[in-house]
């Protein structure tokens, strides 16, 4: 079954699927997001067992990619695809690839495919697969390039390698990076009394640095005063970015402030009566996910914004009992050095046409993620 709203999906189905008590999968915020992107084409699907009652619920959008979106690490890889691409006119010079993704556009981890308890995953996945097939060959205007079903954990490859049966390449690009909190810290004081002394100095350091800036929470009364400030200082960090799959409307957080109210983390940083910095997340279950931030990085150094970022995700984290912040892909470094440490995700790419689909594999291949010099800041 194919819907291209959520709006669409009756009732009867949420029911039957029961998968609101992940955010993720919750009408509210699904519809947040489809709601202030109206340049991504959004579509769900809702896969039915032999008795005709949903098993399964997939979110998919179709967004532009310009290949020329890909900076940094990826620009060898872009020059050699280009030049090979361009020679076998399989890539035009300026079109966009026009790619469906099953997941979350927005967001790192496994939201986007919801399997019910008890069903056969594997057989699922590959119902799945069939299912987008079919939802793009029967509507040929879309005109879809390649698929991507993005971002698997290691304990779901067993599951998601089907993928390989229908022609999906696997891959591997920067881990999420993640923060398993203690039950021995019931505040911020015991987190920087688990760390070595240098650690310990350093988060001491950064706390002094950014002692002028001053943290407002965000709310529905003063959001609309912030939000252009806010923006502009996002723009700096997504142009910043090595890889985006699509630029985040920040007039979201209006809605997810609304449906969410407390379980949406939203904070402004101010200095001198302007502001310097934001951050969002959402707290799903045990778990926070960092969600985008802004920064002025003329500042950043010398008031240590970014650094005081991190610590307030996790004494956020801390303060409300829960087991893990997620902060997401980037910066994979310093966030060692708070504490986090890489979780794998896997994706999975096919391109519609053969002969650009077994050129891709080679490339795919060679695609690793960053590099980086883990740290241990915590005590044995």
């Amino acid at each position: 079954m194919f819907f291209s709203s959520v709006d669409d999906i009756s009732e009867e189905i949420w029911q039957s699927l029961n998968c609101e008590n992940n955010i993720y999968f919750q009408r509210d915020f699904l519809k947040s997001i489809e709601k202030n992107h109206p340049n991504i084409i959004f579509s769900y699907i809702v896969l039915l067992d032999k008795n005709n009652h949903p098993e399964a619920f997939a979110s998919l959008q179709i967004v532009s990619f310009y290949m020329n979106d890909l900076k940094k690490d990826f620009e060898l890889f872009l020059t050699k695809i280009k030049a090979i691409g361009r020679k076998l006119r399989l890539i035009p010079n300026k079109k966009p690839l026009k790619l469906l993704i099953s997941g979350n556009t927005f967001v790192s981890g496994e939201h986007g495919i919801f399997i019910k308890d008890n069903k056969d995953k594997q057989l699922i996945i590959k119902k799945l697969a069939k299912a987008i097939l079919h939802f793009v060959n029967s509507n040929s205007k879309l005109k879809i390039d390649a698929f991507l079903l993005k971002d698997f954990v290691n304990e779901s490859l067993f599951i998601t390698d089907e993928l390989k049966g229908f022609n999906y390449h696997p891959f591997s690009v920067e881990p999420n990076m993640q923060l398993q909190l203690s039950n021995n810290w019931q505040n911020f004081d015991d987190y920087l009394a688990a760390m070595k002394t240098k650690f310990r100095v350093k988060a001491r350091k950064a706390f002094k640095q950014s002692a002028n800036i001053k943290i407002e929470q965000v709310t529905l009364k003063n959001i609309d005063e912030q939000l252009p400030e806010m923006e502009m200082l996002y723009k700096k960090v997504a142009q910043n970015a090595d890889f985006n799959l699509s630029t985040f409307n920040l007039n979201s957080y209006k809605d997810l402030k609304q449906y969410l109210n407390e379980k949406y983390i939203l904070k402004t940083y101010w200095l001198d009566g302007k502001i310097v910095g934001f951050i969002s997340g959402l707290v799903n279950k045990n778990e926070l996910d960092a969600h985008f931030v802004g920064i002025d990085y003329q500042l950043n150094r010398q008031y240590a914004i970014y650094q005081r970022m991190l610590y307030d995700y996790i004494e956020t984290a801390i303060d409300l009992q829960l087991k893990t912040v997620n902060f997401g892909r980037t910066a994979s470094e310093i966030k060692s050095s708070i504490g986090a440490v890489p979780q794998d995700l896997t994706m999975y790419l096919r391109h519609k046409k053969s002969l650009t689909n077994k050129i891709l594999k080679l490339f795919l291949q060679k695609i690793q993620p960053t590099p980086f010099k883990q740290k241990l800041p915590f005590k044995t």
